[in-house]
């Protein structure tokens, strides 16, 4: 969804709110992760004295399954983000840590920029819990669930 941002780029004080909901198709193109919920992104692009600033929050559910025990948890993400729009950079060097955002044709895609910020703040590890026991790696059993006694027969 491209959003034309002429005026806020033109004109010092402007400020436009955004408030969406990322389709459940352009989440169905995201590869590895399953939504439980569709993506809401609230925030606000404003011209503070010529200075331009993508801000929002981005929340989603993701469907996913623990890192240690497999089990298939929902879990809730929110993350804020800020970026500075530009029409354009001077060099491709000059954005290494991701904070501008190019707005090609007075237009930028807030939900294409919302997507992969959050894809990118998410942990490495999802657990199901912080405390999470895992598979034993005798049986398969799960141990949060239930003490095999497998590790006990190792250490005998």
């Amino acid at each position: 969804m491209l959003m034309k941002i002429g005026t806020v780029l033109d004109v010092p004080g402007t400020v436009v709110a955004l408030d969406l909901c990322v389709s459940e198709e352009r989440l169905a193109q995201v590869q590895g992760y399953v939504f439980d919920s569709p993506m809401r992104v609230v925030g606000q692009i404003a011209n503070h004295a010529g200075a331009v600033t993508l801000e929002f929050r981005v929340t989603a559910s993701l469907r996913v399954a623990c890192d240690r025990c497999l089990k298939e948890t929902v879990q809730e993400f929110s993350y804020a983000e800020t970026h500075i729009v530009v029409r354009r950079l001077v060099s491709e060097d000059e954005d290494e840590d991701g904070s501008y955002v190019l707005a090609e044709g007075e237009c930028i895609d807030p939900e294409e920029i919302a997507v992969t910020d959050f894809l990118l703040e998410l942990p490495t590890k999802i657990l199901c819990k912080e405390d999470c026991k895992g598979l034993c790696p005798v049986c398969g059993c799960n141990r949060n669930e239930t003490d095999c006694g497998c590790m006990k027969d190792q250490t005998e």
